[in-house]
């Protein structure tokens, strides 16, 4: 009697059936996801006392200060936001190739194919993908032996700002490829069709009708790549090289080793201003509107 009365309030109801459904994962996502980010802001203006290191609460730009004058917190941000980006790009020309094939070009069973090859590295350990890299790209690991057998010098960019790119564009590889094939999924053949009729070659109609179409797609696969890479600490430790700190590992050291919680939550808002800055930029595009 309770569910028939219910189901027919919320018929009626509209707004209220939408409110009672969305509300309890609202209040959810605003005490945990969003009060974590304003604590995050707060505590990135209180400071450290230099002797008892006790957090001294309070309102003072000295971490920001002290980030904008040391050249070291600027390369290293600099780095990070660089790797990033060329992940990012590097993951969507790779992935377009794999989705278009998957959704317009395979049949049943080649498709079910790729798509369990995209899926089953996610399924394996994120630490045992990053080390079995850090044995291929190592000095003597199976990249340089492989190259010394056919007569090839050795590449020897193991422990590099080169391997982190090689290593974080195979970890964010499915995130870009996923919604990239269901951007393309959803385009209607028949536009496909047209622009044949209306005589435009493959390149033209990529260029014209697949592209803006699926550009939410690629938005979305992209704060996927783009996100995961800013935020990362564990593979720059084990695949980069001296000198190849990103912002998570200061921001790591900064809470587990010299307890400086304060400087590190300052660095912490960088990541997340560059985040805003990216999704204003890609909702100025367009790319939310097909969303």
């Amino acid at each position: 009697m309770m569910q028939r009365f219910l189901s027919a309030f919320g018929w009626r109801h509209e707004g209220a059936a939408n409110a009672a459904l969305l509300g309890l994962p609202a209040i959810w996502f605003a005490c945990l996801y969003l009060a974590a980010i304003g604590a995050l802001l707060i505590t990135s203006f209180w400071t450290v006392d230099s002797l008892s290191g006790d957090l001294i609460p309070g309102f003072s730009f000295t971490n920001f200060q002290q980030l904008l004058a040391d050249p070291i917190y600027t390369k290293i941000g600099l780095r990070t936001i660089g790797i990033a980006a060329a992940v990012t790009i590097t993951d969507i020309v790779l992935a377009w190739p794999v989705a278009f094939a998957m959704v317009r070009l395979a049949g049943p069973r080649l498709r079910a194919a790729l798509m369990a090859m995209v899926m089953v590295p996610l399924w394996s350990s994120y630490l045992a993908r990053v080390y079995a890299w850090r044995l291929i790209l190592a000095h003597d690991g199976l990249l340089n032996w492989g190259l010394a057998e056919i007569g090839l010098p050795g590449l020897h960019i193991g422990y590099s700002n080169w391997a982190m790119w090689i290593v974080f564009s195979y970890l964010w590889l499915p995130f870009m490829i996923l919604p990239v094939a269901a951007a393309v999924e959803r385009i209607p053949p028949s536009l496909l069709e047209a622009s044949a009729d209306l005589g435009e070659h493959g390149l033209a109609t990529f260029r014209r009708v697949i592209l803006p179409m699926a550009l939410p797609g690629m938005v979305a696969g992209a704060i996927f790549t783009f996100s995961l890479t800013l935020g990362d600490y564990v593979t720059p430790m084990l695949v980069g090289g001296e000198g190849s700190d990103f912002i998570g590992n200061v921001v790591y050291s900064n809470v587990g080793v010299t307890n400086n919680i304060p400087f590190a939550a300052a660095y912490a808002v960088l990541p997340l201003g560059v985040m805003g800055v990216f999704l204003l930029v890609a909702r100025r595009m367009g790319a939310f509107d097909a969303l």
